[in-house]
Parts: structure tokens; C-alpha cells; sequence
């Protein structure tokens, strides 16, 4: 297995020291006139403006530096909570995105340590049970057709809510059948009725399923043997067989294979690979090889590594034998034709059945290593300095607009960054882990599903005390 960029040693306290990229010179394009393509291009403009950000940083008094690495979060707020009460007409583009909206704000909110006033609250729960289809699952808006990226975002919305009403305004039986009609024979799902069918469907139906207490045999059925199809040569996973790996994907695939207990028949120790060297020049990471950077895959990809951190038994053992790997798994069946896995180290403290309380073991787990597998010191670095907007909110890159999908995945991925270091997630981060003063500390989520920690514990009192007590 190829090592991360990360030494093994602590990093420093700050990454002023690191050697910046360097601006592009004309004389680069003279030489090399058949690089210059628009992809090409493109990158060298990112990483340019990505260092000037970086020597006025380097240049400050160190009055400045300070000023310069908070997270605005006054500002963070008011930006999502006017996003709560009203948007402007260019939002209409997202009316099948509505329950999307109310996650992205709601946990972004959440991250900050902000609560609601309980009058929005109640009209978000009232909203949202609009959006609920008598059949089963959430809809993008009132009437909509159900589907699984939506009913994810809602599920999500009333976990991170947390109170009796948001938790109970769920029809759990009426979304398992839903989620039973979008089961695919290929082992997958399709995101909505005729829909189509790729490992983000997967990840969204058994997050949902898990967080919700309603997973069982049926929903699992085979999922196992369609993700691993999704592993490429590079170790990423892509959206469905035959695609280029992808870090959504990627945390897609990862995620579901942990939930549904069959983590260890991916090939870990080539994931890890593909995972840290999408860490680029800039400090952030990229979705895919050779891609720009972008802050939303702060959590994608950070999150990815925050989960392979518990997994690194499970990748050790694969990488002491060499017979471990998808071809063997996929290719070489047993005599009763059935594929081969490995054994789960870990089998004892996540427990074996389907639909056991996975997500609530495998926090229980922690972490046994060192330092984490990427520079999250310098991933603080690129979402406080170059995806943060003075005004509030959060973009992809310098020269992006802010948004609230960028906001609440560049603050999950800041999050990541912060407890990279912690024994456990809701454990107190060491000094040498954040960057900025201790103010810039974010809420602990659960790295699973992406929703507070306390939250998930409020939900999975709730849900699981509901089976105990034989209701639905």
C-alpha cells in the first residue's frame, strides 16, 4: 500500500511553512505549446490564484494571519438564515431540491452550534410532511414525485431538527416499502420510479434505512456484489460499473459497504491510495484525477479517510495478503459458487446481522492511529482561506460564488478536518489539530451520515427504542 502524504510524525501547528505553488510563466507555454489545454489551463489559473492567497498570508503580521484564519461564523449565520425565511427568484432553478435546501442551511446551522427558533422549526416539519409521498418517501417539493436523494436530504433535515415531532412525522413503514420499490435486481437502487440506478441511490436508501432502524435482508441483498463492480482499477469508486472513480462515489460506495457490514470486500489499501493523492498542490482536494479542486469534497474525500481510519485494521490485513483483493473476491467463487470475503477483524464490535446498529457501533469504535491520512491542517487552510466568503457562506474555489450546497459540505469537511486527530469523534481535538483560534471548533457529526453526533444519538434512542417497544 502506497503511504499518505502525512507523516507519521505530528504535523505543524500552522502550514505557513509549506513551499507554494508557484505562478505559471509565459516561457512554461512556450516550451510546452501542447499542454496547453483548456483543462490545463484552467488549473494553472486555480493554482495561481491559490498561491497569491497564500503569500499575502504568508506576508501578514501576525495580527492579521490570525484575523485572516477565523471562521466568520456570525456571518456564516446570517447568511444561512436568511437562505431559512426567503429566496430570491433565481432559487426556482431548485424547487425539486427543496428538502436539499433545507438540509444543506439546517446543518450547516447545526455545525455552527446555531438552534432555530422552534415556530421555524414547526413550519419546516410542516413543510416537509408535504413532501412526503402517500406512498412512501420525500419528494423535491409538495406533490412531487418520491426519490431517494430528496428523502435522504429530509430524513437528514428532521434527524438534525431532533425533537419528538420531527422524529415521529416519519412514516417509517410507508418509506420501507418505498425503499423496497426502488430495489433493483442488480442489488442496487434506482434514485426514483423507471429511475436511474448508481451507487449514490445505494448510499442515500441505506443511510436512511440504517439511521431509521428499518434496514433488513432484502434491502441488502446483493448491494455488496454491485458496489464492488463500482471499485475501478485506481481504487476510487464510480457511480455505477464501467465509470471513472469519483470522490461522492467514493464516500457513497465506502459508507453503504460499512453500514450493510461488507467493508472488507472492497480493496482498502488501493481506495486509501486513490483517496490521498486527490490532495492537491492547492491543500484541498479534487473530485477526480486530473480535476480541479473543489471545497465540497473537503468532506467527500476527508470524510472517506475519516472512515478509513477505523477501517486500517481491515486494510492491513488485506495488505498482508496478496490473495485479497476484487478480482479474487468477484472472479475466484467457492465450490458452492458464492465469492470469497475477508474476515472482518472488527466483526465483534459492529456485530454480523444485517440491519444490526452498525452506525452506532462503528462510532464506538474510534480510531487507533497517530495522524490522520491527509494534511487536515492543511485542508483548514483551503476552506478558511480560499473557499470562505467574508460575507458569509462558502464556494467551491477562488473566483466561485457562494452557496449553500458548498457551505454545508466545505463546513462537514472543515469539521472532518478538526477531529481528524481525536480518539473519538466527539473527543476534543488537540491543539496541534486545529487552525485558527480554538473559536473556529465546529460540532462533532457522525462521519457516516453526516448529521450531528448528539442528533444521531437523540435518533437512534429514539428509533431503536421504538423496535424494543415493538412499534413502528
Amino acid at each position: 500500500m502506497e503511504s499518505s502524504p502525512v507523516s507519521s510524525s505530528s504535523p505543524p501547528s500552522s502550514v505557513f511553512s509549506f513551499d507554494l505553488p508557484s505562478a505559471p510563466h509565459s516561457s512554461d507555454h512556450d516550451q510546452q505549446p501542447s499542454l496547453r489545454t483548456v483543462t490545463h489551463l484552467e488549473q494553472l489559473r486555480v493554482e495561481e490564484k491559490v498561491a497569491e492567497i497564500y503569500r499575502i498570508l504568508n506576508d501578514a503580521s501576525p495580527h492579521t494571519k490570525t484575523i485572516m484564519m477565523e471562521l466568520w461564523r456570525d456571518n456564516h449565520i446570517l447568511f444561512l438564515s436568511r437562505g431559512l425565511n426567503q429566496l430570491g427568484p433565481n432559487f426556482r432553478i431548485l424547487d425539486a431540491s427543496r428538502p436539499w435546501l433545507c438540509y444543506w442551511i439546517i446543518h450547516s446551522m447545526s455545525l455552527l452550534g446555531e438552534s432555530l427558533d422552534i415556530e421555524v422549526e414547526n413550519s419546516i416539519i410542516e413543510f416537509l410532511s408535504h413532501c412526503e409521498d402517500k406512498q412512501g418517501g420525500y419528494g423535491g417539493g409538495p406533490g412531487q414525485m418520491p426519490h431517494l436523494a430528496t428523502t435522504y436530504a429530509a430524513v437528514n433535515t428532521l434527524i438534525t431538527l431532533g425533537s419528538d415531532a420531527a422524529l415521529s412525522s416519519v412514516n417509517r413503514d410507508s418509506l420501507h416499502k418505498f425503499l423496497l420499490r426502488m430495489k433493483d435486481s442488480s442489488g442496487a437502487f434506482r434514485m426514483h420510479h423507471a429511475g436511474e440506478i448508481d451507487v449514490r441511490a445505494c448510499y442515500t436508501a441505506i443511510s436512511v434505512a440504517s439511521i431509521l432502524n428499518i434496514m433488513d435482508s432484502e434491502l441488502v441483498v446483493g448491494l455488496g456484489d454491485y458496489i464492488i463492480r463500482c471499485q475501478t482499477y485506481e481504487g476510487g469508486i464510480a457511480g455505477e460499473p464501467g465509470s471513472e472513480a469519483h470522490g461522492g462515489y467514493t464516500f457513497c460506495g465506502l459508507a453503504t459497504m460499512v453500514l450493510i457490514d461488507e467493508v472488507d470486500r472492497l480493496h482498502l489499501p488501493s481506495l486509501i491510495d486513490w483517496v490521498v493523492f486527490r490532495q492537491g498542490v492547492e491543500c484541498g482536494f479534487q473530485g477526480r484525477t486530473n480535476k480541479l479542486v473543489d471545497g465540497c469534497y473537503s468532506f467527500w474525500q476527508g470524510g472517506s479517510l475519516s472512515l478509513i481510519q477505523t477501517l486500517l485494521p481491515i486494510a492491513e490485513k488485506q495488505t498482508q495478503s496478496p490473495l485479497t483483493s476484487i478480482e479474487h473476491q468477484t472472479l475466484e467463487g467457492n465450490s458452492d459458487g458464492s465469492t470469497s470475503q475477508v474476515q472482518n477483524p472488527e466483526n465483534e464490535d459492529m456485530g454480523t446481522e444485517k440491519g444490526d446498529d452498525i452506525g452506532f457501533r462503528f462510532i464506538r469504535m474510534g480510531t487507533r492511529v497517530a495522524a490522520p491520512l491527509f494534511h487536515s491542517v492543511a485542508l483548514q487552510q483551503y476552506v478558511l482561506l480560499c473557499s470562505q466568503v467574508l460575507e458569509g457562506g462558502f464556494k467551491d474555489k477562488p473566483g466561485a460564488h457562494r452557496d449553500y450546497y458548498h457551505t454545508c459540505y466545505c463546513l462537514s469537511g472543515l469539521c472532518v478536518s478538526q477531529y481528524s486527530f481525536s480518539k473519538t469523534p466527539n473527543s476534543p481535538p488537540p491543539s496541534r489539530a486545529m487552525l485558527g483560534p480554538y473559536s473556529n471548533l465546529l460540532e462533532p457529526i457522525h462521519p457516516l451520515y453526516n448529521v450531528l453526533l448528539d442528533k444521531f444519538y437523540r435518533a437512534h434512542e429514539f428509533f431503536f427504542g421504538m423496535k424494543k417497544r415493538g412499534t413502528i
